[in-house]
């Protein structure tokens, strides 16, 4: 027997889930050491990147420290930066990720045989930089207001985001630098987390990460018959983070 149920029988039901960030950002600072060494050449070139904290807010400047030291042959032709979104879709074992921050710089370049670059690079991921473009997770859109890009998702400690279900998103700050022609590209990536900032102050003896679920959230019902009606509830309930605890990824 079809299942299929007729429109005038459907309610579409649209929820919004928040994760907010934990009360304190930590001391912890995201860094990355990687170095390259060429075929028939002496020497590496060493990259190293940090970033200024491990949390950061929709809306934030993030601040990557770059230092380059050139030990080789090779001179470094530019330095391209990118803020990158990693998502995973966990039903179909789907992954891509997206730019949503970039540039490209030649301050400092050639970096020659022997020199040394430090510098600090600042980027912004912004929903509003990436309307355009395909493939870029945003948080739910409700109503008029404005949307952010998707927010890190979180997991319990002890978890890996391996065992979250539905779309897990991460985010990283990635590092390419030219070495030429014969040289190529090196690069690394920093990872950190994007996160709304919690409305209030979070209970730290439970350590529980503030979720609200079915905030914001709008159930349209349609009936069609004779005459058309349309009916809008508006549903605003809140719920703490104790009562969701179960329902958080992992």
């Amino acid at each position: 027997e079809d299942d299929r149920q007729h429109k005038r029988s459907m309610v579409s039901l649209v929820i919004k889930k928040l994760q907010y960030a934990p009360p304190t950002r930590g001391q912890r600072l995201p860094s990355s050491l990687v170095s390259k060494g060429f075929t028939f050449s002496n020497g590496k070139i060493s990259l190293e990147v940090t970033l200024d904290r491990e949390i950061y807010y929709h809306g934030e400047k993030v601040a990557a420290t770059v230092q380059i030291s050139n030990n080789s042959k090779k001179s470094v032709k530019n330095i391209k930066c990118f803020i990158v979104q990693h998502t995973e879709i966990t039903m179909v074992n789907a992954q891509f990720s997206k730019h949503v921050a970039q540039l490209e710089t030649k301050e400092g370049c050639p970096i020659t045989p022997g020199a040394n670059l430090s510098k600090t690079f600042y980027l912004i991921p912004l929903a509003a930089n990436n309307k355009d473009r395909h493939g870029i997770a945003l948080d739910g859109h409700l109503k008029d207001e404005d949307v952010n890009l998707a927010s890190s998702t979180l997991v319990q400690e002890g978890k890996s985001t391996g065992d979250a279900c539905g779309i897990v998103i991460s985010y990283s700050v990635r590092i390419k630098l030219n070495c030429g022609t014969l040289g190529g590209e090196m690069q690394t990536d920093v990872p950190f987390k994007l996160l709304q900032p919690a409305p209030g102050k979070s209970d730290n003896k439970t350590k529980t990460i503030a979720i609200a679920l079915f905030k914001n959230t709008y159930t349209h019902f349609r009936f069609r018959r004779e005459e058309a009606l349309e009916c809008h509830e508006e549903n605003e309930v809140d719920r703490t983070a104790s009562r969701c605890k179960g329902l958080l990824p992992g």
